[in-house]
């Protein structure tokens, strides 16, 4: 109440998130409206048209709001950008790009999938009819390409899961799990074991289909030759080949995973149709300031001025623009660090549908780390293979290793890979498409890596996170990095229904005084 007395309801509503007394937007986040008609003709300026951004403006409008939204690319989407034959790619310090995918051909340079739990951004995919499509996060035909051998994915998981199995077998045939289950659970697990890791009646891995076959079954007396398990030392290697065996485990890459179907751009496109009259692209901030009891933004074309604003530009980007926001605000917006991931892409024709990959990841220790087979389109003539896919799944340093070496040598190094997993193949890629996001203009990085990334969160943020969730009077702030779900367009979504909220407190709290007056 003392918060709400001395800095009015939008600050005494940031509050009560910080302190857990206000619920953040739950898994119901697909139903997310502001009341109907509470806009009343207030003016709000979105600075951004990144998923953020768009969606502040769909919903503001939606609640009866004058919305102008500012972009500076001549594109909407931000990092949720697919790239089609024609379009150019722009890096700060290098050449221009220009893509020559044919006609249908289109490389998902942002995002790569959508997790079916992200409700708020689905939700706009249903509520936008946007077609949706699975996204093949995990095939067993993959190949996985570790110390200068390429074994195919089955063959590397399931020797893993036999191993573990027979070391379980044998601590309880050893007598080491009696003190902590009874005999008849320690029976029924063994059993289960054998099962699970494929042993023998001894307890000891053997050649098992799940592995894969070197001599695939075939018709009439052909039974075909399972693989043998591998050692050991093989499947778990270094840590390179120890992440993909627990990958599909993390939550954000669970199946089922989705697409928009013709690229991860077409959300933003649907909500950008929503909103289009409000959008001017090619407009970068200069400027952000308050003025009076409402906000005046400076921007390439002029000077925009209204009641409120959502801000959703990246940190590292806002920090620079002239502003007067308060020290602390200015303070919290140095030094966060942003993921410098990169991607190379090439077109060809489906020569991995050959091998029986349908879309699913492939792994290498190299530098490209994995290549990314896809998810549409099968048995069609052509596709976009993603030869890297560099975010440090592998190694955190190898974003930054490969992203300093010149385009050309990661094209190199992408093909070279793809021809390691399909070999005489690489001489059929074609158009390559490169993009660091560390020198994509009005990016510059993809997003940002609070105490050290996603997962790597010790309970509830503090410091500047906390003070960036924080409204500048009338200026409310929005961003995959104001969310806890960072690095995807369901934090994005998420982080611009906070901030509506609290815009909306404000808004409420004025139209109150003025009643009042």
């Amino acid at each position: 109440m003392r918060v709400g007395a001395a800095g009015g309801a939008g600050v005494m509503l940031a509050a009560m998130n910080m302190l857990g007394l206000s619920p953040a937007t739950p898994a119901s986040a697909a139903q997310f409206a502001l009341p109907p008609a509470s806009g009343n003709g207030k003016s709000v300026v979105v600075l951004g048209a990144g998923i953020a951004g768009l969606v502040s403006a769909y919903e503001l409008q939606q609640a009866g709001y004058r919305v102008t939204v500012l972009e500076a690319r001549n594109r909407v989407g931000g990092r949720a950008w697919s790239i089609r034959g024609g379009d150019a790619v722009e890096h700060l310090g290098h050449a221009l790009q220009q893509a020559q995918f044919s006609e249908g051909m289109y490389f998902n340079a942002g995002p790569a999938r959508i997790p079916s739990w992200h409700h708020a951004i689905l939700g706009y995919a249903k509520r936008l009819n946007v077609p949706m499509e699975v996204f093949v996060n995990t095939a067993m035909a993959t190949g996985w390409d570790f110390n200068g051998k390429v074994r195919p994915g089955r063959q590397m998981v399931y020797s893993l899961r036999a191993h573990l199995s027979e070391l379980l077998t044998k601590a309880i045939d050893q007598g080491a799990l009696n003190a902590n289950m009874p005999k008849e659970e320690r029976d029924g697990f063994k059993q289960f074991l054998q099962f699970y890791g494929g042993l023998d009646g001894k307890g000891a891995p053997t050649p098992n289909p799940s592995f894969g076959y070197s001599d695939w079954p075939g018709g009439y007396d052909d039974p075909g030759k399972p693989l043998d398990p591998l050692a050991f030392r093989e499947v778990l290697s270094g840590r390179a080949a120890a992440f993909p065996q627990f990958f599909e485990s993390i939550i954000d890459m669970q199946p089922t995973m989705m697409q928009p179907v013709g690229g991860m751009d077409r959300i933003a496109h649907a909500l950008y149709m929503a909103v289009q009259p409000t959008v001017k692209l090619n407009e970068p901030v200069t400027a952000i300031r308050r003025e009076g009891g409402g906000v005046r933004i400076e921007h390439k074309g002029g000077i925009t001025r209204a009641d409120f604003a959502v801000v959703t530009l990246p940190a590292q980007l806002l920090e620079r623009i002239p502003n007067d926001f308060s020290p602390a605000k200015k303070a919290a917006l140095k030094g966060i660090n942003y993921l410098k991931s990169a991607k190379v892409a090439f077109e060809a024709p489906r020569f991995w549908e050959d091998d029986g990959v349908y879309g699913g990841l492939g792994w290498t220790d190299k530098l490209n780390e994995n290549v990314i087979y896809p998810s549409n389109s099968f048995h069609s003539p052509r596709g976009v293979i993603v030869g890297a896919y560099v975010a440090g799944w592998t190694h955190q340093d190898t974003p930054e290793a490969f992203t300093k070496l010149p385009f050309s040598e990661q094209v190199r190094i992408s093909a070279g890979s793809i021809e390691v997993l399909h070999p005489g193949k690489a001489r059929l890629l074609e158009k390559p498409v490169v993009v660091n996001w560390g020198n994509i203009p009005y990016s510059e990085g993809v997003g940002a890596l609070w105490d050290g990334g996603p997962g790597a969160d010790n309970g509830r943020r503090t410091g500047a996170y906390l003070e960036l969730l924080k409204p500048e009077g009338p200026i409310v702030f929005a961003g995959e990095h104001l969310s806890y779900v960072g690095l995807w367009q369901e934090g994005s979504a998420l982080s611009a229904h906070e901030a509506l909220k609290l815009l909306q407190a404000m808004a409420s709290e004025k139209a109150g005084k003025r009643a009042a007056a």
